[in-house]
């Protein structure tokens, strides 16, 4: 899988710009706040539907404009796509020309996988994250699970609702069962996808620190089961009353990474943070291929500045294949790239 070009209307500060993406290792150099991060959230919007670095839609449209246009074309084994996503007082997203009518239309046509500074926090920072990283890989790869999540939490935000609203619970059993049944299906996708990067983050990750460090992920949930977490809820019922909300679910689930039996996120070191967090994100590259038989599109935003030496040469060994996306401040030596320099939303030379 590659994308043969972008196209960027009005799009951040970018005014006009065709940008053609040789299938290899694709730098974007210059110095900070010129644009380069720009490139890849267009690309990340045209696979996701939505933006990483903000919600609010209106600041992806150029300053004193009106709207915004980014055109994806990319290429598969089997066949060719474009994505055209308009932005104005509201988004509208065409795969092949033909309108979409919701993301999970959307989802699976541009396979990637995204590195940027702040994934360490994936590690570091609240569940909520280790969640989204889950819900958007498997999401990519399964849009049903995106179908029961949405319901889920649609029930979840209902109940939290009316737990607000009243001061005993006599909530009808039916809402509890659906919220139950939609918990379930979606902690067995996480499961299944948990087992999938451990089979191969393993592997990857003894590799990368020579054989020095076992690097293992266990899910946390209660929600595996649909009678359990049924009854679960109704044990929780006065509780869930006083605080105004859903106190358990897979919304409140939770992954842990452990080196050599010891949890990361309190005995790990910067070090160990960091080569865990590439393990994991080429763990999820390699699921996404076993899933769709070819490799996703890799975007690293001044992720190679994070790697020292020895990791930056262990990681590309692991990418031969892949057609990878970079943004970084200085011009990158490294063997069959194509160079663009970015100045000012502007791609002011190539090489």
């Amino acid at each position: 899988m590659h994308i043969n070009k972008v196209e960027l209307h009005n799009f951040r500060n970018y005014e006009n710009q065709e940008i053609k993406l040789k299938k290899n290792i694709n730098v974007f150099y210059g110095d900070n706040a010129q644009g380069k991060t720009n490139i890849l959230e267009a690309i990340f919007l045209c696979a996701f539907g939505k933006s990483f670095r903000t919600t609010r839609e209106k600041e992806l449209i150029k300053l004193g404009e009106e709207n915004a246009r980014i055109k994806v074309e990319y290429s598969k084994k089997d066949r060719d796509g474009n994505i055209l996503i308009c932005i104005s007082d509201k988004k509208q997203i065409l795969v092949n020309g033909v309108k979409i009518k919701k993301l999970s239309e959307l989802l699976g046509k541009i396979n990637i996988v995204i590195f940027t500074p702040d994934d360490i926090n994936i590690l570091k920072g609240t569940p909520a994250l280790r969640r989204r990283f889950l819900d958007m890989m498997i999401g990519q790869l399964r849009p049903n699970y995106v179908h029961n999540l949405n319901l889920y939490l649609k029930i979840l935000e209902q109940r939290n609702n009316y737990l607000r609203q009243i001061k005993e619970l006599n909530k009808p059993e039916n809402m509890l069962e659906k919220l139950a049944e939609y918990a379930e299906i979606i902690c067995r996708y996480r499961i299944e996808f948990i087992e999938k990067l451990n089979n191969k983050i393993k592997k990857i990750h003894s590799e990368v620190t020579e054989n020095k460090e076992k690097l293992e992920i266990k899910y946390i949930t209660e929600c595996e089961n649909k009678k359990n977490y049924l009854s679960l809820l109704k044990q929780r019922r006065k509780l869930d009353i006083i605080k105004g909300f859903t106190t358990k679910g897979i919304h409140r689930d939770d992954f842990k990474c452990f080196i050599n039996d010891k949890e990361i996120e309190i005995y790990g070191s910067q070090g160990q943070h960091r080569t865990a967090i590439l393990s994991l994100k080429l763990a999820e590259l390699y699921v996404i291929y076993d899933e769709i038989g070819e490799y996703p599109i890799l975007l690293l935003d001044d992720f190679m500045s994070e790697l020292d030496e020895k990791r930056r040469k262990s990681f590309l060994s692991y990418i031969k294949d892949t057609q990878v996306i970079i943004t970084c401040t200085d011009k990158m030596e490294l063997d069959n790239i194509k160079l663009f320099n970015v100045i000012n939303g502007e791609i002011c030379k190539i090489i």
